[in-house]
């Protein structure tokens, strides 16, 4: 293998592209783009893996800030789910005691009902952060971020080129070539990155979309900008509106905001509407985006894999979208050259373990008793077997590693155990009775932890506000 050729110049084009070329930096890896075909502008949240790909890609905290006017993410504070906000927060140092695989200080924090100001970062509810103790996870300025990764690529030698596809020609389970106008492409292997298409190329080789439409809600979203604040969440929020929620990403000179919902309850006009009545001032749309949610089937076929938007997508709910390609491109990283129908299988299985995972996380959230509108108390969750087998064992402890077996999943027993106990959804009486079984020094050792923990993030005088934490960054030499 010599050449490679992403196809789709939006994120998850591009992180593949770097990912690929620092691994193997002897490959030719080229990218080719459309401008006639736009990128999603809504505004951008990561998960933790965006500090791996930054490590990997060698790309620094301070050119990362300066060029994408990216704020700090230490989760998604969610609002009108439940009767109190909660705070899906695992980015602590709490998050990182547990005896052997049980989270004890989890344990300690459900029996103890204890506020999600105190077992996560609780300064974040005063929009401080602590210097030194900043996450992986950050907000961006869409475009402004695509601007900066082909800034990198071109650093890293990968070539851009500016064409539109229109054809694919293939031969059973290979593609020979791809065309424009004007031009043929031949490589030895294809990225498919070509975004809400579905899949331009992967398709072309027999891989077809599943959806999964019937497990989650929501089927539109709008999207739009709002002006600069005084300061900055150092989280997404998550707000519950009448057909679906409503996310507001900060990044540095404007807002990122959109409304999910489910369009069998309001339409576009309608939640537009909404969202100025919930905000106070009129907003102007930028985009309005209707989607299937759901997955490829089958995201590597002969010389072509597809990752992105085209490979899968479920709704933004936990911010997967980013995460889900950054993983899917290390994963191919490791089983790329000398490929085999072996590996080629081994990728199919654990992307669809990663998709069922998120689907399975995203479902969770909305087993809520939430009954102030008409979509929310016609919600009626269809839970997949892979969740209800979880919940079954859920019903008895607390989840642990082993219940996520299989590399590469975005989401583990510390995310989904914040979900079971703010949305009620554990049994108090027999988490009680586990955790009293443990030996006298871990039940110290996870009331000491908590205790100091809360001391840390939610006492802690030595916060500062996120605002003055970036510019403090931005300033180093």
């Amino acid at each position: 293998m010599k050449k490679i050729l992403i196809v789709g110049g939006g994120t998850a084009g591009l992180v593949s592209a770097l990912i690929i070329k620092a691994r193997f930096s002897k490959l030719q890896v080229d990218l080719v783009k459309s401008e006639n075909i736009p990128i999603v502008g809504v505004g951008e949240g990561t998960t933790e893996h965006w500090g791996e790909f930054m490590t990997f890609c060698n790309i620094s905290l301070k050119e990362l800030l300066q060029e994408t006017d990216a704020t700090f993410k230490y989760g998604i504070m969610f609002e009108g789910w439940t009767k109190k906000p909660y705070f899906h927060n695992v980015n602590t140092p709490l998050s990182q005691i547990q005896f052997g695989q049980y989270l004890g200080v989890y344990a300690y924090a459900i029996i103890n009902n204890l506020d999600p100001k105190k077992y996560t970062n609780g300064h974040c509810f005063t929009q401080k952060v602590i210097p030194h103790e900043l996450p992986h996870q950050f907000h961006f300025n869409t475009f402004k971020l695509n601007t900066f990764l082909r800034k990198k690529c071109l650093e890293a030698k990968i070539r851009i080129l500016e064409d539109e596809i229109i054809n694919v020609n293939t031969n059973k389970n290979h593609i020979n070539y791809i065309e424009s106008k004007n031009k043929k492409y031949k490589y030895d292997f294809y990225i498919d990155s070509t975004g809400y298409s579905k899949g331009t190329l992967i398709t072309k080789l027999g891989s077809k979309w599943q959806s999964h439409g019937d497990y989650l809600p929501m089927n539109q979203a709008i999207a739009f900008p709002t002006p600069d604040t005084e300061e900055y969440n150092p989280y997404t929020l998550a707000k519950a509106m009448s057909a679906g929620w409503m996310w507001k990403i900060p990044t540095r000179g404007r807002c990122g905001n959109g409304y999910v919902f489910n369009n069998k309850y309001i339409n576009a006009k309608q939640a537009q509407k909404e969202c100025e009545r919930s905000l106070g001032f009129k907003i102007k749309v930028a985009k309005d985006i209707k989607f299937d949610a759901g997955y490829i089937d089958k995201p590597w076929v002969g010389n072509c894999v597809a990752i992105g938007l085209c490979a899968s997508f479920l709704e933004p709910l936990e911010a997967s979208a980013i995460g889900t390609s950054l993983q899917q491109a290390f994963l191919l990283s490791h089983l790329l050259i000398n490929h085999k129908q072996t590996d080629r299988d081994l990728y199919n299985q654990r992307v669809t373990g990663i998709v069922q995972n998120i689907r399975d996380f995203v479902v969770l959230h909305y087993m809520v008793k939430k009954k102030d509108s008409k979509f929310w108390k016609e919600l009626k969750v269809k839970i997949p077997p892979t969740l209800q087998h979880n919940l079954n064992k859920w019903k008895q402890r607390l989840p642990i590693a082993e219940d996520f077996i299989g590399g590469y999943k975005l989401f583990g027993p510390h995310n989904f155990t914040i979900l079971l106990k703010e949305l009620g959804l554990v049994n108090k009486k027999l988490i009680k009775k586990e955790y009293g079984m443990l030996s006298e020094v871990y039940k110290d050792c996870a009331k000491e932890n908590v205790t100091k923990h809360i001391q840390h993030t939610y006492y802690n005088k030595n916060v500062i506000g996120h605002k003055e934490s970036i510019n403090a960054i931005i300033k180093r030499t």
